[in-house]
């Protein structure tokens, strides 16, 4: 089997440790640069690892899909996640616990009428619309820090959502094909920032969590993804956040459920005869 890892950085621990599973069981792995041309059809991988969330990483998915090649997730499902406006949309149609959004617009667009009804009341939790590395996400408590962050960034497209009085930690929960796994992290929105993610034993989750959890896969048609809760009280979720294929770190089993679901994925492509045409006898491809 050849698995392809779309990705912007192939050092990252779970990808690098995914990829030594996969080559102790003879399987080959190649990385792929979204920035790159893809591979010709008749070069493909078995399946595709689909990591990277830039428009060029979306595109190149895209384009592997359409040659045929199995794709995790799929770059639809990926995009989806990526505006934070539609993801809440989607999210709370399907009943989804997540946070509602109140307000959207331009951070300069915000503060040119933050004093005005337009925008209620304070605190406020701002959000860059677009997920992306180094994205905003702040605590907003009035005019003056709004318009702080606006004098940064005044085209910068956000989400606004009503703050709800939590304990200051997320639980951050991720799923590699319907296997769970959890830790605890303080929240960037609470004083100091966020910390190291700390061990978090499933038996510890209120009673509902992990069915909500899996219930987002199936509303967002995702096989590998992070969701952040907070506790709004009482053992009552909120959902503030839904990552497609995020980096999974330090939780032991990761990379081995990532190469069972390649390999599984891989086999049941080829299985139904479906699948990417096979790569000329011989090729190795570039690594």
């Amino acid at each position: 089997m050849r698995a392809g890892v779309i990705c912007t950085d192939r050092e990252h621990p779970v990808l690098a440790a995914t990829a030594a599973v996969l080559r102790r069981a003879a399987h080959e792995v190649v990385f792929l640069d979204p920035e790159g041309e893809p591979p010709f059809p008749g070069h493909l991988a078995d399946v595709y690892l689909l990591t990277a969330k830039t428009p060029n990483g979306l595109a190149l998915a895209a384009r592997l899909e359409a040659y045929g090649a199995p794709v995790i997730n799929s770059p639809a499902a990926t995009a989806r996640c990526q505006d934070r406006g539609v993801l809440a949309e989607v999210a709370r149609a399907a009943g989804l616990p997540y946070a509602a959004t109140v307000r959207t617009g331009t951070l300069g667009e915000l503060a040119a009428v933050a004093d005005g009804p337009p925008v209620p009341g304070f605190p406020l939790v701002v959000k860059s619309r677009h997920s992306r590395r180094g994205n905003l996400v702040a605590r907003v408590d009035g005019p003056a820090r709004l318009a702080e962050l606006a004098a940064d960034r005044p085209e910068e497209p956000v989400i606004v959502q009503e703050f709800t009085a939590n304990s200051g930690w997320d639980h951050k929960l991720w799923v590699v094909d319907g296997r769970l796994f959890a830790a605890r992290r303080r929240s960037e929105l609470a004083p100091g920032g966020r910390g190291e993610n700390l061990p978090l034993p499933l038996a510890d989750l209120p009673s509902g969590w992990t069915d909500t959890v899996r219930r987002v896969g199936e509303v967002f048609d995702l096989e590998v993804y992070g969701v952040d809760i907070v506790d709004a009280g009482g053992g009552t979720p909120l959902i503030v956040d839904i990552n497609a294929f995020p980096g999974i770190r330090g939780q032991a089993g990761a990379p081995e459920a990532l190469a069972a679901l390649a390999l599984r994925t891989a086999g049941a492509a080829g299985a139904a005869g479906g699948g990417p045409e096979r790569r000329t006898r011989g090729d190795h491809g570039s690594s």
